[in-house]
C-alpha cells in the first residue's frame, strides 16, 4: 500500500472517530491474509479497506480465537514453500476490535511455521513448521510453545483437529502422507495420499477427514477412526485448500490450475460444478454458515466472494497493488 494511500486510509479512520464511524464500530467483516505485502487488511462487507496490521514476513494463514476477538497469524518468511532460507519463527497476535497488532509469539528454534489450528476447548494452537519439520502445541495467553511433535515426513503444510480435539492431522505434502499424530501420546500413525496433500477439512461427525492432493487433482477421504484412506474424488487441476457445506454434502475448493474453484458432491463423490476466477488462486475459505465461499488471486491483488448455493461470483474486491492476498478470514461468526 502506498503513502499515500496509507494515509488517506488513516484520514478516513480519524473522520469515522469523528463522526462516530470508528475501527470499533466499522465491525470489519473480513480479515485478509496479504501474504506478499506482510499485512492483514480489514475490510467491510461491500469491500472497503478500514484498517490494517503490520504481520511479520510473508504471513501465510490464520486463525481466530473462540471469542472472535484475537487473529493469529503464521509469520512463515517466505513467499513460497518451495523457496529456500530459514525464514521467520513468530506467531502474530491481532487484536480484531481494535485492528491493532497486540504482539508476537516466539517459536524460538522452530522456523517457517505455516498451517494454523485453534482447539476450541482449550484455546490452544496448533501451528506447522518446515524448519524442523514439525507441529507445535502453543499457549496464545503465555505465548509460548507447551509441546512439539515429530511429523515423520517433509514439509508439514496444514493441519486439521479431530473432532475430539484428541487427534491432529498434519499434511506432509513432500511425503505423499497425512501425520495423524496422538496429541496427549505423540504417537503419530502415517496415511499415505496421493501426491501433494495440502488442505483438509473435516465432516461434521468427525468420521471422515477430506484432504486435497495439489498434484494429483483429487480428494482423499480418510476414514478417521480406521486411520486410513478410504476413497477419492477427482478434481479439476491442483486443488489446495478445501471447506466442506454444514450439512456435510458439499465440497468446495481451489483450483489453481484451472484458475477457479470446484464442487463436489460427497454422496455420489463426484465434481459437479467449477467456477471460473480468471487468475489462479491460492485459497478457499467458507463462512460458518455455508453461504459464501472466499478465495484470492495473489497475483492479482483481488479476493473473490462466492455463492455456494448458487456456484456464482457475487462480489470481487481489490486488496492494495503488491498486496498478495491468501486466506480470507470471515469475522463476527463467533
Amino acid at each position: 500500500m502506498s503513502t499515500q494511500a496509507r494515509i488517506g486510509l488513516s484520514a478516513l479512520l480519524l473522520l469515522g472517530v469523528l463522526t462516530g464511524w470508528g475501527a470499533g464500530d466499522a465491525r470489519p467483516a473480513f480479515a485478509v491474509v496479504e501474504k506478499a505485502a506482510g499485512f492483514v487488511g480489514f475490510y467491510s462487507g461491500d469491500g472497503r479497506r478500514v484498517g490494517e496490521v503490520k504481520a511479520g514476513n510473508f504471513p501465510h494463514e490464520g486463525v481466530l480465537s473462540r471469542d472472535g476477538r484475537w487473529l493469529y497469524v503464521t509469520d512463515n518468511g517466505v513467499l513460497w514453500m518451495t523457496d529456500e532460507g530459514e525464514g521467520d519463527n513468530t506467531v502474530t497476535v491481532i487484536d480484531v476490535r481494535a485492528m491493532k497488532k497486540a504482539g508476537t509469539i516466539d517459536l524460538g528454534r522452530f522456523r517457517r511455521p505455516h498451517g494454523i489450528a485453534l482447539d476450541a476447548s482449550s484455546g490452544r494452537l496448533l501451528v506447522t513448521t518446515e524448519r524442523p519439520h514439525g507441529l507445535l502445541v502453543i499457549d496464545p495467553i503465555a505465548r509460548k510453545v507447551l509441546r512439539d511433535y515429530d511429523v515423520k515426513g517433509k514439509s508439514p503444510h496444514m493441519v486439521t483437529l479431530g473432532s475430539q480435539g484428541e487427534w491432529a492431522y498434519a499434511s506432509n505434502t513432500d511425503s505423499d502422507a497425512v501425520a495423524a499424530i496422538h496429541l496427549k501420546t505423540g504417537q503419530v500413525k502415517l496415511i499415505p495420499t496421493a501426491a501433494g496433500p495440502q488442505g483438509g477439512v473435516l465432516a461434521p461427525g468427525g468420521d471422515r477427514l477430506y484432504v486435497v492432493n495439489t498434484r494429483a487433482d483429487r480428494i482423499t477421504i480418510i476414514d478417521t477412526q480406521r486411520q486410513e484412506a478410504v476413497g477419492a474424488i477427482q478434481t479439476g487441476q491442483a486443488p489446495g485448500r478445501i471447506a466442506m457445506t454444514p450439512d456435510g454434502k458439499t465440497l468446495v475448493y481451489n483450483l489453481q490450475g484451472d484458475q477457479g474453484v470446484g464442487f463436489a458432491d460427497v454422496a455420489s463423490g463426484k465434481q459437479v460444478a467449477t467456477i471460473a476466477l480468471g487468475g489462479r488462486p491460492l485459497s478457499l475459505t467458507m463462512a460458518r454458515d455455508g453461504q459464501r465461499a472466499f478465495s484470492s488471486v495473489q497475483d492479482q491483488d483481488k479476493v473473490f466472494v462466492i455463492s455456494v448455493p448458487e456456484r456464482r461470483i457475487l462480489q470481487v474486491f481489490n486488496t492494495p497493488k503488491g498486496a498478495g492476498p491468501d486466506p480470507v478470514i470471515p469475522l463476527g461468526e463467533r
